[in-house]
């Protein structure tokens, strides 16, 4: 059976006039099931693969193997389908025999779509919002699927669609389907993938080798067959007059879901956080309320709930005491403190790596010493490890750095790339 628990992490005691309430709220899901067996819908999953030409005979090899060790995780019963992306989306398997389809996942189904894959040859170029276009169609065509996720991968820039015909076809699939993203080699553009990913409430990350990718594939359609909870929403209730500053995820990975919001009534939003399988996810929720009470009230500042479809499933309250102790409103709540920090550190690197990119030395040294002043403070030793590549630090507490004159692209996209992951706090 199904169980989500919260928990509330925060100082509630704020000093006279003010109004800022921040928390960190830990969702946890215990028996979450296999995806598509609890009941709430089908699972479907699709495979996108990257045949452009610069993918080359090695790549396409990679991802041939890649693709089918995906497809040997997906439970039978899976609606599925792959997709052929290059600068024109294909339909793999099933092949369309007039509309559009998938097929439910059997030994005989895939073998076939192994046969499918073992056709694919490097050529053309790449547009990625076509492949997303046709995997959007192509979900739309089980209307039971309740669940639906899929697997991209590139190895280049998309140059063969104009960026508004890319951020168009973005915006149409975004609410469609989940989508883990991955970018294989140096030759891709993080920020780019990462677009797609974001709004497609899914993951990027660098495949360094393709000897990596079957790996990497497996491990990312296991835990999407693990997801049991095809969707569930964060509720954010804030009286009367209050205002929610923002609502973010901030572990495993950093998440702004406040664009996401979507009006339950008029004082509670919903934030649509995807599949969900045995896990637990902390959010950081903000909130400035109307108008400050006298020292010695208090105030309900938000109520977090989790939500499956119309039915809450656990709950945690935001408080608020105003207090003239110095010594109560002065605390800092070590999770709020700790996940700020983690926040401000995947800007700073983005923040500093773009700037390396153009040549503004003097902005890149400021933002990537901070990130390494900030990967210290909060305990993010892979951040740490990831920066070293990038810039010699003299100084970690004080964020003395310089940037080193040879980096490897594929150092750059590793510390790009993991600069969402978090860490949670130690306790």
């Amino acid at each position: 059976m199904t169980e989500f628990s919260a928990q509330v992490y925060q100082n509630e005691f704020l000093a006279d006039g003010a109004t800022d309430v921040h928390a960190i709220v830990t969702v946890t899901c215990t028996g979450a099931g296999q995806a598509g067996h609890t009941g709430a819908g089908e699972a479907a999953e699709i495979v996108i693969v990257d045949t452009s030409g610069s993918m080359g005979p090695v790549g396409i090899r990679a991802a041939q193997l890649a693709a089918a060790a995906a497809l040997d995780q997906v439970l039978d019963g899976t609606w599925f389908a792959v997709i052929a992306g290059s600068h024109v989306a294909r339909l793999a398997y099933p092949a369309p025999a007039g509309e559009l389809g998938m097929a439910r996942m059997d030994a005989s189904t895939r073998a076939a779509a192994r046969a499918a894959i073992g056709t694919f040859v490097p050529e053309g170029g790449t547009a990625m919002g076509t492949w997303l276009e046709l995997a959007t169609a192509v979900f739309a065509s089980v209307p039971s699927a309740a669940q639906r996720h899929a697997i991209l991968l590139t190895d280049g820039n998309n140059q063969h669609e104009t960026p508004a015909e890319l951020t168009r076809r973005i915006a149409a699939a975004s609410g469609r389907f989940q989508c883990d993203c991955r970018g294989v080699g140096a030759d891709w553009q993080v920020g780019e993938v990462r677009r797609i990913a974001t709004a497609l409430m899914g993951t990027v990350d660098l495949i360094p080798t393709p000897d990596e990718m079957a790996a990497e594939f497996e491990t990312i359609m296991r835990a999407s067959m693990g997801r049991g909870v095809a969707s569930a929403d964060l509720r954010v209730w804030a009286p009367q007059g209050a205002q929610v500053l923002f609502v973010r995820q901030v572990a495993p990975a950093v998440e702004d879901l406040s664009g996401r919001r979507r009006e339950i009534n008029a004082l509670t939003g919903a934030y649509p956080t995807g599949s969900w399988g045995d896990e637990s996810r902390d959010f950081h929720v903000a909130v400035r309320v109307s108008a400050a009470r006298g020292v010695g009230q208090e105030q309900l500042a938000a109520r977090v709930q989790l939500a499956v479809g119309d039915e809450v499933l656990a709950q945690g309250l935001v408080k608020a005491k105003w207090s003239d102790d110095n010594e109560l409103t002065a605390r800092i709540n070590p999770e709020v403190a700790h996940y700020t920090g983690q926040t401000e550190l995947a800007e700073a690197i983005q923040e500093g790596l773009a700037a390396k990119a153009v040549g503004d030395t003097a902005t890149a040294t400021a933002k990537l010493g901070r990130a390494v002043q900030l990967a210290s403070e909060t305990g993010n030793e892979e951040a740490t490890s990831k920066l070293r590549k990038v810039v010699d630090i003299d100084e970690p507490g004080t964020g003395k750095v310089r940037l080193r004159k040879a980096v490897d692209r594929l150092d750059e996209m590793a510390l790009d790339t993991a600069s969402t992951k978090t860490t949670r706090v130690r306790k």
